[in-house]
């Protein structure tokens, strides 16, 4: 049973060959990472280092070529395509740097169509995106199109969309990338107040160090490999200090 202090996501030993024969690529090499409830955790690195890979198997998207993924009570171990998805669906959220909302649709809309690929009864899904929408705070555009929306609303609708059906871990692919410093505060401002659920991790995917002072821990991946760990300490944010002692650990 998942307690406080087990974690709602947990990879062991993860390593993801792309590609065969001269173009073969390990892209992870044993990488070990877990999501803790109640917990916003950056995962940094530079280009190529593998953060995406790690973040599509993270989300059931990608399945290892080695190692396991735990979500909840459940493993990927042995899980068809079709089982993959269906874990991903129960408990996945995403939130992508692009937004990837539908442009035809309204931001009610957006939200109520992943409610709808969570199988979530059709009865059920507008009160369910009025409340993920007001957990945001765009109730009051509600009705309106994405390309009516700001950057920062876009995001918003798209953490909305990814909280909708209450997922138990969410997972950000550099969502302050698109944005503006002032918006880019916001939405991770906002992520942090989502991470204090303890029935829901957060993991941030990004290359900002102005998102440090959000997390309650940082890991640093470089070259496919776990390089360096940190956790923000009582009354204290994560800042460059501790970034550059997880890259001497």
């Amino acid at each position: 049973m998942t307690t406080a202090t087990t974690p709602l996501l947990e990879a062991k030993g993860i390593v993801k060959v792309l590609g065969s024969g001269a173009s073969e690529v390990t892209a992870l090499k044993g990488v070990n990472v877990d999501l803790m409830p109640g917990e916003l955790t950056l995962l940094m690195g530079p280009s190529g280092s593998g953060k995406t890979t790690l973040l599509s198997i993270l989300g059931c998207i990608l399945t290892p070529t080695g190692g396991s993924i735990r979500i909840g009570d459940r493993t990927t171990e042995g899980l068809d395509a079709e089982g993959m998805a269906d874990l991903r669906r129960r408990h996945i959220g995403f939130v992508f740097q692009a937004y990837n909302l539908v442009p035809t649709l309204t931001a009610a809309e957006n939200v109520m169509l992943a409610l709808d690929l969570r199988g979530v009864p059709l009865s059920k899904a507008p009160g369910l995106a009025e409340e993920a929408l007001a957990a945001v705070g765009l109730s009051h555009r509600a009705h309106a199109a994405p390309s009516k929306l700001s950057g920062g609303e876009k995001q918003r609708v798209a953490i909305a969309r990814a909280l909708a059906g209450s997922p138990s871990v969410i997972l950000a692919d550099e969502p302050t990338a698109a944005l503006d410093s002032e918006n880019g505060k916001a939405v991770m401002a906002l992520l942090a107040e989502v991470a204090k659920d303890m029935r829901r991790a957060v993991l941030v995917v990004t290359h900002d160090h102005r998102t440090l002072s959000y997390g309650d821990r940082m890991i640093r991946i470089e070259d496919g490999r776990i390089v360096g760990r940190a956790r923000r300490r009582p009354g204290k944010p994560l800042s460059e200090h501790e970034l550059d002692d997880a890259l001497a650990a």
